[in-house]
Order: C-alpha cells, then sequence, then structure tokens
C-alpha cells in the first residue's frame, strides 16, 4: 500500500482518536447516556465539547483529503510531493488535535490551514503531473 493511502487510513483512525475525551467526559457527566448520545453530547463543555468539535471536523477535513489522494492516485500521479502532502496533512491533523484539546486558538487555526492546503495541493496535483514524475 501507498504511503498516501496508509495516510489515509491513519486520518480515518484519528477520527475516531479525536472522540475519546468526548466519551471520557460524558461519563465524567453522570455516565455515558446511550439513548440519547448526542442530546449529552449539546451539553458538554470546555475539554469535552473542544473535543466533540474536533471529532466533528476530522470528519469533515477527511473528505477533502481522501478526495484528493483518490485524485492524484487515479491519474496517476505519484512521487515524493504527493507522498509528503499526504504525511504533512497526518501531522498537521494530530497537530491540530492537540491544539484543540489544548484551547490554543490560533495555533489550532494555523495548523488547520496547512491540512486544508495539503489536501488542495493533492486535488490540483494531476495538473502538475509532468513536473512530479
Amino acid at each position: 500500500m501507498s504511503i498516501p493511502f496508509w495516510c489515509v487510513f491513519i486520518s480515518a483512525l484519528l477520527i475516531y482518536i479525536a472522540r475519546i475525551p468526548v466519551t471520557k467526559a460524558m461519563k465524567e457527566q453522570g455516565g455515558y447516556n446511550n439513548h440519547l448520545p448526542r442530546q449529552q453530547q449539546g451539553q458538554l463543555t470546555g475539554l469535552g465539547a473542544r473535543a466533540l468539535a474536533a471529532h466533528q471536523n476530522s470528519f469533515e477535513a477527511f473528505i477533502l483529503f481522501a478526495v484528493g489522494v483518490l485524485m492524484a492516485h487515479t491519474t496517476q500521479t505519484a512521487g515524493w510531493l504527493i507522498d509528503w502532502l499526504a504525511i504533512i496533512f497526518v501531522i498537521s491533523r494530530v497537530i491540530y488535535l492537540l491544539c484543540y484539546w489544548k484551547d490554543l486558538t490560533w495555533q489550532r487555526s494555523l495548523v488547520w490551514l496547512v491540512g486544508l492546503v495539503c489536501s488542495l495541493l493533492l486535488m490540483i496535483s494531476p495538473t502538475f503531473r509532468t513536473i512530479l514524475l
């Protein structure tokens, strides 16, 4: 499996890793309400609320990234730049989660932007295919 595909796999895992503090916060709120978990999540504050937002944003970021990797792959655009864009995306998402959990707002926005740029560059990478090969 290629490096970008491994990065897609890791990014999918990060969606659920982002949820771990949400579950912990729900349990601390008097127990996990499996009957109405979304209602309970809506009442979270502090770290629990930030972790929920990070979890939800992870879905949004994953879609663009996975599409970018698939666009590069289906057009047979490969090379060191594609690999590095995928790796940088994953690193930025890990840092993003940590920043969100620690309530580091401007740092979180900066690494979010790095991840977005990586995804967008992956999407347009077929345009530069001759340069990359």
